[in-house]
């Protein structure tokens, strides 16, 4: 015997069937829009229906500066009357002399002797031979008293008999301070010398100028 369909699958097949014809009946249902909701409450009217008024806001009056004082507004005194400045005094020159006194040595013998030699004459003392060309001391507006001998200082053995002389050889040129004996010394294996001072009775008049230090 053939088994008859349940139930669920009858029931099944009518809404299929059912929801196909209304298909073709009349197509599917648009959806709707929700209307707008229509009790929304309403801002309120101000009272009698006048709208609000700006507030009148006076404008403040400009500030009036305080008088100034006669004491504070004084005018400035005038500046003073400039002091011409004082010409530049030319420096004193230092006063020349035509004597040198110089003091030398010999290291082998501790031989010592002073003598003097005159401006622009040459002094031969043993093996060394003296040349001063200018001699002068210091001026009164310098701080130290001083004096100050420009020289040259050769350097020459004495001739023998029957041997050529040989020429001399420059130890030393420049100028030697009496105040700092080894400031601007003479370097010789032999013999050392140094300035001692200047000596004349008057400054020599129209001496030739020294040569630059």
């Amino acid at each position: 015997m053939a088994r008859r369909p349940a139930a669920s699958a009858i029931l099944k097949r009518t809404v299929s069937a059912v929801a196909a014809g209304a298909v073709l009946a009349g197509g599917l249902v648009a959806a709707q829009p929700i209307p707008p909701p229509t009790n929304l409450p309403q801002e309120a009217a101000p009272p009698g229906g006048e709208e609000p008024r700006a507030l009148a806001i006076p404008t403040p009056e400009p500030l009036a500066p305080p008088p100034v004082e006669t004491q504070e507004a004084e005018p400035a005194p005038a500046p003073k009357a400039q002091v011409a400045e004082k010409p530049a005094e030319a420096p004193t020159r230092r006063a020349r002399y035509d004597v040198a006194v110089i003091q030398a040595l010999d290291k082998v013998t501790a031989e010592t002797l002073k003598f003097e030699a005159p401006v622009g004459r040459p002094v031969r003392w043993k093996g060394l031979i003296f040349t001063v060309r200018a001699c002068e001391r210091s001026a009164p507006d310098e701080p130290v008293e001083d004096s100050i001998v420009y020289l040259t200082i050769d350097s020459q053995p004495r001739p023998q008999p029957g041997r050529p002389t040989p020429p001399p050889r420059q130890a030393f040129k420049g100028w030697m301070y009496a105040s700092s004996p080894g400031l601007h010394a003479l370097e010789h294996a032999t013999y050392d010398a140094w300035v001692i001072s200047c000596r004349a009775a008057a400054p020599v008049a129209g001496a030739p100028s020294a040569p630059q230090r």
